[in-house]
């Protein structure tokens, strides 16, 4: 079994879940999307809308491996002032109010580069993020972020997909901690999902390699889905729909509407109502 063990906010909710019997909901937003201040009101109200973890997007110019919902979401917080010293104030002011709910930063590795690698595990440690996925860092750069964020005592949690076999499973879990994202289908993000008896195979498989959570997303959309997923692996995320959702409710001026906070957290309160049942 490979992957490395920890004792933080993630293992800590993961094992409340798991003594729940339940799987969790994880909800993915771009930080500062639309705006810093609508944001921040909905970042707070996430966990008792029934979020299990939250992962925060950073907000990036050249997303490539998202799909339309999230890359127009990461230009509208770009347009908005959004940047990383931004991203971890909202982590900052999210600590203040929440000590439990584990906080997962999700992106690629330029923004962090650009603020400065020690300097970013440092703010992110203090500010309190748990965990960290930079989906364009492979194994083999485990040195450039990877090993250093462990050290800070940040969690570095791998993806694995489809296409991840058996050989290179072992590598990409190595230094893997908190849980293993797995991408239930191949391509960008929001465009399509995975049938629920190729993701349950696909679990089992991960299952072999790694006592960590396996956390499933890309694609899902319902409560049904979410509910589906979590009976088979420890977790559903759930992003593009959400980020969509806020998308929806912008004017043609791109302001929200005054129930736009609300409307995302009846959203995420619905997306767990079937995992609290």
């Amino acid at each position: 079994m490979t992957g490395v063990a920890d004792s933080g906010r993630i293992a800590k909710r993961f094992a409340a879940l798991k003594a729940a019997g339940r799987g969790g909901l994880v909800t993915f937003l771009t930080a500062g999307d639309p705006d810093h201040e609508t944001f921040e009101k909905i970042l707070l109200g996430l966990p008792e809308a029934g979020a299990d973890l939250i992962e925060l997007g950073m907000p990036f110019s050249d997303p490539m491996a998202d799909g339309p919902a999230i890359q127009a979401s990461s230009l509208r917080a770009l347009n908005a002032g959004a940047d990383m010293g931004r991203t971890l104030a909202l982590v900052r002011s999210f600590r203040a109010q929440d000590e439990e709910t584990p906080i997962v930063l999700m992106g690629y590795y330029n923004p962090i580069y650009s603020y400065g690698v020690e300097k970013f595990l440092t703010d992110a440690r203090s500010a309190g993020v748990d965990g960290l996925i930079v989906v364009d860092l492979p194994p083999e750069e485990d040195g450039e972020l990877c090993v250093p964020a462990l050290e800070a005592g940040l969690n570095f949690i791998r993806l694995a997909t489809p296409t991840t076999d058996d050989e290179r499973l072992p590598t990409v879990l190595q230094n893997t901690s908190g849980f293993v994202y797995y991408v239930s289908v191949l391509g960008i993000t929001g465009t399509k999902s995975a049938a629920e008896a190729e993701v349950k195979q696909a679990v089992e498989r991960l299952r072999r390699h790694t006592d960590l959570p396996i956390a499933v997303g890309f694609g899902i959309k319902t409560a049904e889905t979410v509910a589906e997923i979590a009976s088979t692996a420890d977790a559903s995320v759930v992003g593009s729909a959400i980020v969509q959702r806020i998308a929806d409710d912008l004017d043609k001026n791109g302001r929200p509407s005054a129930g736009l906070v609300d409307a995302i957290h009846n959203m995420v309160r619905e997306l767990s109502n079937g995992l609290r049942a």
